[in-house]
């Protein structure tokens, strides 16, 4: 009696399962995962200094070679509009957290040209120890299916480029 129970409400509910199952391995069937990424390099400069060029939320524009313009809207948290030097592209980034006794801040798009979503970063300057410092730059997203390549290169060519430019700028 009891077998013939459970068979019965095994049969009366297999559709509705399948149903369910084959609707979760159709919205899971083919997910693009999140990346992450992090760079960082060392420089001759007390973090203080470094911290002094690179903490200000606009002060991106002074280090990152495509920005050309950075536009802060005052509020708190604050929000940035960067507009490349050929004013083809924007990026609007909102401050997520900021910690200016530990040298760093966070940050998220809120609109990017960047085939990317939730993507969020974080900056960060360290002592080590010797009067240099060593800038960390990390960050994690997730890629528009079928751009993952070019999301990464477009990513990791800002990352590479903005810490090289910081250490040029110490190195003088």
């Amino acid at each position: 009696m009891k077998n013939l129970m459970i068979e019965r409400y095994i049969t009366a509910f297999s559709p509705s399962a399948a149903l369910c199952m084959l609707a979760l391995l159709s919205v899971h069937a083919s997910p693009v995962s999140a990346a992450n990424l992090s760079r960082s390099v060392d420089v001759k400069a007390a973090p203080s200094a470094v911290w002094s060029l690179i903490g200000p939320f606009c002060a991106i524009k002074n280090w990152l070679p495509p920005v050309g313009a950075c536009i802060e809207d005052g509020k708190a948290p604050p929000t940035r509009t960067l507009v490349t030097k050929d004013g083809k592209a924007a990026f609007v980034e909102t401050q997520t957290a900021r910690n200016d006794a530990e040298h760093s801040y966070s940050y998220a798009f809120i609109s990017s040209p960047l085939p990317v979503t939730n993507y969020t970063s974080t900056i960060k300057v360290t002592a080590k120890g010797d009067g240099s410092s060593t800038i960390s730059w990390s960050g994690s997203y997730t890629p528009d299916q079928g751009k993952e390549n070019a999301a990464s290169e477009a990513l990791n060519g800002v990352y590479d480029a903005g810490l090289a430019e910081i250490k040029a700028k110490f190195a003088k």
